[in-house]
């Protein structure tokens, strides 16, 4: 299995959330980096080209799935997970349809993010070095 690398690049605008978000996930053995929303995240000009984004759908500069076609459209092509505060019927296909690996409900309890955020690392990581089939 690939070495898991790159840190966790969380977005939300909720400076609760995230400080939580970094303390559970370095906890973990995990390297976080915070981003109070989506402006912030684009404008840092050292982004890094392994790791994963972990993304809050509701922002108030611009959405989760804006943010994340910003992202690819500068060739940016972390995998990406949506969380969200409330999971409603279609958001799963929708985010399935912008490229997310998978949409994770807060409060976060029952270990699906952090199963998301490790395959998200190992399959980013297996991408990178060419060990993963293609179908």
């Amino acid at each position: 299995m690939p070495k898991l690398t790159g840190p966790v690049l969380v977005v939300d605008d909720d400076e609760a959330v995230r400080d939580s978000l970094k303390f559970a996930l370095e906890l973990e053995g995990l390297q976080v980096r915070l981003y109070s929303g989506a402006a912030q995240l684009l404008h840092d000009a050292a982004l890094p080209t392994d790791g994963c984004l972990l993304v809050d759908y509701w922002m108030p500069d611009m959405d989760g799935f804006q943010l994340v076609a910003r992202l690819r459209e500068r060739s940016v092509a972390l995998p990406a997970i949506l969380i969200t505060g409330r999971l409603s019927g279609d958001l799963g296909r929708l985010a399935a349809d912008a490229g997310f690996r998978r949409v994770v409900e807060k409060p976060f309890e029952d270990g699906s993010l952090l199963e998301g955020i490790h395959e998200a690392l190992a399959c980013h990581a297996e991408d990178q070095t060419g060990l993963r089939k293609t179908p």
